[in-house]
């Protein structure tokens, strides 16, 4: 158990500085890796640490905020989270793995392609709804609003996507809350996970004045192509 705890934290630890970096990320690092490690780590313990991390980035660069974007996106995000809760409560391991691993490949390809979205209204209603529905399942609910950033400055999209990803973990926990699926051992598990979370995000500090959100762009769908793949094939073969 504490092994398997100290692999885990680790892994927290990358991902809340590549987040702390990028503003997004530690979804994409943390998830795939956890969901081989141990799919109970999802989507409760890491729901709980994204929230932290979020709460953390928030309070420090919180004058960078899009608060309408987040509004828009938050808008999208409350029939998502339904979506989501349903996702959980309806497939088994092996499926969830599945999902995770597609979804979060598809989400790296689309990434690296010419596509140039932006924050228009129904953009981020619609990055809402899709974030709210894998950030509940899986916790992988940052991509499709972080692209719509991507071309923003580095502080506003650090700050924009923490005010909307505190909100759409509440969102989530407590949509999963109300569905029976959050359980004590996981709640302790996420609280557990919070030291390393912590040390991700302060390694950040000193580097995120130095490296934009394209400098771990690249390090980062890598990492997560590799996980994705692999999570594929072991839903394939077991």
């Amino acid at each position: 158990m504490w092994t398997g705890l100290l692999l885990a934290g680790l892994v927290v630890t990358l991902g809340g500085l590549v987040q702390g970096l990028a503003g997004f990320g530690l979804a994409l690092v943390a998830v795939p890796i956890l969901a081989l490690l141990d799919p109970s780590l999802l989507p409760v313990p890491i729901l709980i640490t994204a929230m932290t991390h979020s709460i953390m980035s928030l309070a420090r660069e919180h004058a960078h905020v899009d608060w309408r974007g987040v509004g828009w996106a938050i808008l999208g995000r409350l029939p998502g989270t339904v979506i989501g809760v349903l996702l959980v409560d309806s497939l088994d391991q092996n499926q969830f793995s599945l999902l995770i691993g597609v979804v979060v490949l598809l989400c790296v390809l689309l990434s690296i392609t010419t596509w140039n979205p932006r924050p228009t209204r129904t953009a981020l209603v619609i990055a809402g709804l899709t974030s709210g529905s894998f950030g509940t399942a899986m916790s992988v609910g940052g991509p499709p609003v972080a692209m719509l950033y991507q071309n923003s400055p580095g502080a506003q999209i650090r700050a924009t996507l923490a005010a909307y990803f505190v909100l759409g973990s509440i969102t989530s926990i407590i949509g999963l809350l109300v569905a029976g699926q959050v359980h004590a051992p996981q709640v302790v598990t996420g609280l557990l996970l919070i030291p390393f979370l912590v040390a991700g995000f302060l390694l950040s500090n000193p580097l995120r004045k130095l490296v934009d959100a394209k400098g771990v762009r690249t390090p980062v769908l890598l990492l997560s192509t590799v996980a994705a793949v692999t999570l594929i094939l072991r839903s394939a073969l077991g």
